[in-house]
């Protein structure tokens, strides 16, 4: 029956109905007295006898002494019961006990199955905001420790002897340490570590717990639990609960929950392991990329500036180098080149060039050579891209700085005068990496103090910017700005030209710019530069 009978006119219509009810039905007068009850509601309520008062279930008394009696629900025993009153004509009420033990079940589960859900997800979401392998240890041992146990801890495997444990103790207070060696005897935990599945709670005894697994002040452990952090291919840890002797014991459910939950932890800190791990070897390489720190060479300034295509981008395809003199290399070389393209790709092609450079600082005396022997790698190893550069080779006389510079399908570097003349050398030459042979031709420039040969890509004069936007900047506005650059030291120069560049180009799209200039510094000895002796280079 799930509806209330039609309210009876008399006491005794009542008794029959209380006497046929498919349900336990007690009826009780105003003051809370038991006036019947039929055979199921004596086998549920042993103790209420007509005539007494009904005290239990408690819920039941209470409600059945209310002046306006309404609805109720409570247990009896591991029953759950909806209890709904029926006014009688003499003031009593029938009270019809209908079960809903099996509703109440599935409605506290589905409540506590979306209390877990919430869970994993608002877990996933805190466990998301970082790819830093410290901070998504002490996130996952905070969830675990405010929402599956007492305390908790994480350990993270790593080749080291010593394994980084983030804690969160019982008063929530997070901490890390370092344990040297995990105890083999101690069930789950070595397991854990290498990925295998959990051990159930019930095998593992808390008194096998070391002492560094236990958080100072904790007290004694009541029940311990293991599961692995399962990672992308490899173990990401392990984690580790705890609770309190006066705490119940973990069941199947939480231990389930704990696994669903260490799924997604072990991912995040698995992503964050490989993200710094990419990270170091992402830098290893960008320091093998990244335009070198120039200094004095030798009695010679050098200045450069690089700036790539995208402002988040480090490295692209221009690139500069100078080589202090050595055994096999008698002048100072400095290289500025361009590779075709952009990012990544184009930075890969710049190292491999860089790289055939160096090797070649032997054969630097012959920039011809140089150049073809250079050509002939580019042209064997397959690929498709070009590149033009320019090489200088320094040496100080006396007080003058003299040059060779040979372009290699670049842009002729400017020499700017102190009386502020500037002056395109006569150099020029074919790519590299495209056809069989190159051509080249050398010219040879001479700087006296205070003089600047400036060495940049096109970059700079096709940066597109200016009232229009789509002007380029061009090499006679170059000139018109090295024109104030006339005595100026290295340094001075390649700022001066990166700032009227970037005012041009504005917050506009441009390609990599790279800028080299050699200077014959002035009033500077033939031995040695600020007390910088011959053959150092200092940043």
């Amino acid at each position: 029956m799930t509806s209330s009978p039609a309210r009876p006119r008399t006491g005794a219509a009542s008794t029959v109905s209380a006497a046929t009810a498919p349900c336990p039905v007690v009826v009780v007068d105003a003051e809370g007295h038991v006036v019947e009850l039929n055979g199921m509601a004596r086998d549920l309520l042993p103790a209420a006898r007509p005539g007494r008062p009904l005290l239990a279930p408690a819920w039941l008394a209470t409600a059945g002494r209310a002046p306006h009696p309404a609805p109720v629900t409570g247990v009896v025993g591991e029953r759950s019961f909806s209890a709904r009153p029926s006014l009688l004509a003499d003031g009593g009420t029938a009270w019809w006990l209908l079960e809903d033990t099996a509703h109440r079940s599935v409605v506290e589960e589905l409540k506590a199955e979306r209390a877990r859900t919430r869970f994993l997800t608002e877990a996933s979401s805190a466990l998301l905001t970082s790819l830093n392998l410290d901070r998504c240890m002490e996130v996952t041992a905070r969830l675990a420790g405010e929402h599956l146990a007492d305390a908790a801890l994480v350990i993270a495997p790593l080749p080291a002897r010593d394994l980084p444990v983030a804690v969160c103790d019982h008063q929530g207070e997070l901490s890390r340490t370092t344990v040297s060696e995990v105890p083999e005897s101690m069930p789950g935990l070595a397991e854990a570590l290498r990925g295998f599945p959990p051990v159930p709670t019930r095998w593992i005894d808390p008194a096998a717990a070391p002492d560094w697994l236990v958080p100072e002040g904790f007290g004694e452990v009541g029940s311990l639990a293991i599961t692995p952090l399962p990672g992308h291919g490899v173990p990401a840890g392990a984690l580790i609960l705890l609770r309190r002797a006066q705490s119940r014991a973990f069941t199947e459910a939480e231990e389930a929950l704990a696994g669903l939950f260490a799924a997604r932890a072990g991912a995040a800190m698995s992503a964050a392991r490989l993200y710094a791990e990419q990270n170091t070897i992402s830098d290893t390489l960008m320091r093998e990329l990244l335009p070198p720190a120039l200094g004095q060479v030798e009695g010679v300034e050098f200045a450069g500036g690089y700036r790539a295509s995208g402002d988040t981008e480090r490295i692209g395809g221009d690139f500069y180098d100078v080589h202090p003199p050595g055994e096999d290399l008698p002048e100072t070389l400095a290289v500025l080149g361009d590779v075709a393209g952009k990012g990544l790709e184009a930075a890969v092609l710049t190292g491999k060039i860089r790289n055939t450079l160096h090797a070649l600082l032997p054969m630097a005396d012959d920039h011809a050579r140089m150049l073809r022997l250079l050509n002939n790698a580019m042209r064997n190893s397959h690929n498709t891209r070009f590149a033009t550069l320019v090489l200088a080779s320094a040496r100080r006389e006396d007080r003058d700085v003299v040059l060779r510079l040979t372009s290699a399908g670049h842009p002729a570097p400017l020499i700017v005068r102190r009386d502020g003349t500037v002056e395109e050398a006569d150099t020029g030459g074919t790519l590299i990496g495209v056809l069989p042979t190159v051509t080249s031709r050398t010219a040879r420039v001479r700087l006296t103090p205070g003089e600047t040969c400036l060495l940049f890509t096109d970059g700079v004069t096709e940066a597109r910017g200016g009232p229009l936007g789509e002007t380029m900047f061009g090499e006679e506005r170059l000139k018109r700005a090295l024109v104030e650059c006339a005595g100026m030291p290295a340094e001075a120069v390649v700022e001066r030209v990166q700032m009227i560049v970037s005012q041009w180009i504005g917050h506009r799209r441009h390609d990599d710019i790279a800028l080299m200039a050699v200077t014959a510094p002035r009033g500077a000895p033939p031995g040695a530069v600020d007390g910088t002796p011959r053959g150092r280079f200092t940043a």
